[in-house]
């Protein structure tokens, strides 16, 4: 796998990439880096030789227009997030879909400045929303400067690799003639 170039690294490039996991945060925040871990960890897991191909694998900070320039052109994106709730469960896992008719506020759960929501509707009118976006948050505690994620989220990356693992299986599952492109 590639580790270079200023999006942590990529299995396929964007021009061959079907699905696009990205891990969204700062890994110098604590939970905040709960996506660019769920990334390496789902790249751990994942040998080059296993991958299948047109899976791209990228970290990002949150801006809405980097987003929509790594989602754009996928059939299925899927976003890592850390989120804030209130009352928090540190390590809750959540799953978003939104559908076309969906739409959330400018400014969502997300710890980033305008948030995935301010994106998703940008991208929307834009008409460059992915084929299909799947959205995972994970609630954290601590976003305060210092890197490594609480032991609750740290806890929560395993099962949210695994449900990733399963959001591309179902895509490639999905592909004509059951390709694994």
């Amino acid at each position: 796998m590639d580790s270079g170039g200023p999006d942590g690294g990529q299995r396929a490039t964007a021009e061959t990439a079907r699905v696009t996991v990205i891990g969204v945060g700062n890994t110098f925040r604590g939970d905040d880096g709960a996506g660019p871990a769920a990334v390496a960890r789902l790249r751990a897991r994942t040998p080059p030789d296993g991958t299948p191909a047109g899976v791209r694998t990228v970290c990002c900070d949150g801006d809405p227009a980097r987003l929509i320039d790594l989602w754009a052109d996928a059939a299925l994106a899927v976003v890592v997030d850390a989120a804030r709730a209130r009352p928090a469960c540190p390590g809750r896992i959540h799953r978003l879909e939104p559908g076309p008719d969906t739409t959330w506020p400018a400014r969502t759960t997300s710890s980033h400045g305008l948030g995935l929501g301010y994106a998703v509707a940008l991208a929307r009118t834009l008409g460059r929303l992915p084929g299909r976006l799947v959205v995972y948050a994970v609630e954290g505690a601590d976003t305060s400067l210092g890197e490594g994620l609480t032991p609750a989220v740290a806890a929560a990356l395993d099962p949210l690799v695994e449900r990733v693992r399963a959001e591309i299986a179902r895509a490639a599952a999905a592909l004509p003639d059951g390709r694994r492109q």
